[in-house]
């Protein structure tokens, strides 16, 4: 699932650390988790997409080895991500 052009600016602008910021970890993570979120949902009503399902994994696989790699180079910059996501680490 995608995200929609506006929804995914406005990510961006959020979670950025700098103007024009769209490669730190703290941006991929929170749009990751966005796609995470919408390909849930869809999972929900169409439990037998297993294409769909493996791509999820994937997504979640890529988020946690960003989430790690934030956690290696700066805690606090984690913990907050973390917090504002609402994840459960």
């Amino acid at each position: 699932m995608s995200i929609a052009p506006d929804r995914k600016t406005e990510i961006v602008k959020q979670f950025a650390q700098k103007e024009g910021d769209t490669g730190s970890p703290e941006v991929q993570v929170a749009l990751l988790s966005e796609r995470i979120k919408k390909l849930s949902e869809h999972l929900g009503s169409h439990n037998k997409d297993f294409h769909s399902r493996r791509g999820l994994l994937m997504m979640v696989g890529q988020r946690r080895r960003l989430l790690d790699y934030l956690k290696r180079i700066d805690v606090t910059r984690y913990g907050k991500l973390v917090e504002r996501l609402e994840l459960r680490r």
